[in-house]
């Protein structure tokens, strides 16, 4: 494949191929969106994958796993939806996905095989770094909900405490390790714009 530590020419044509090809992932909208009752048109597979890499890091530090895999593992998680997109509980019902297809051809062609690895092990779920980019999923979309429901979507306050008569924290039922646990119950305490509460001001400096 390498010479010299120079990529061949028609590697580095492969290698910008997948560049413009990731760059469409900020153009496709996650379907949640159709039973979320919202048009969030921020909401995009590229703007999901970049929040969970960052709290995958965060988990990894707390849960002293590798850093660098959990995030490289949260950066590719939905990378196939690239080319099958993105379909939500209604649709998976009748859809069928030939991921491992998709992997094979999108990260197996390229002339490195580590993002390759890294999505196999992630779909694997047996690394701690894998069960950590999973939970860090699941805490993005329990950030996302809470954002909805803040501004006022009944529905993502439904899914965010069931349909249940009790009110639960029905989301931190599917989170695995103790630090997503931990992060998952602060997420519904905190509001959403808590963070700029001591930031605002009316004068310009």
């Amino acid at each position: 494949m390498k010479k010299n530590n120079v990529v061949k020419k028609e590697d580095q044509k492969r290698i910008v191929n997948f560049f413009y090809e990731i760059g469409t992932m900020r153009k496709l909208m996650r379907m949640h969106r159709q039973v979320l009752l919202t048009d969030d048109m921020s909401d995009s597979i590229a703007s999901h994958s970049y929040r969970v890499a960052i709290i995958g890091w965060f988990l990894a530090k707390e849960e002293k796993a590798d850093p660098y895999k959990t995030v490289m593992m949260s950066l590719l998680h939905d990378m196939s939806e690239v080319r099958s997109n993105d379909h939500n509980w209604v649709h998976k019902k009748y859809i069928k996905i030939f991921e491992s297809e998709i992997e094979e051809e999108q990260l197996g062609t390229l002339p490195y095989p580590d993002l390759k690895n890294f999505i196999s092990e992630y779909q694997e779920r047996k690394s701690i770094e894998s069960v950590i980019a999973k939970d860090a999923d699941l805490l993005d979309q329990i950030l996302l909900l809470r954002e909805y429901e803040w501004s006022g979507n009944k529905e993502a306050h439904l899914w965010l405490y069931g349909k249940g008569s009790a009110k639960t924290n029905a989301q931190l039922e599917k989170l695995k390790t103790e630090s997503a646990k931990r992060i998952g119950a602060e997420i519904y305490k905190v509001n959403p714009s808590d963070w700029w509460n001591t930031l605002w001001t009316s004068n310009n400096r």
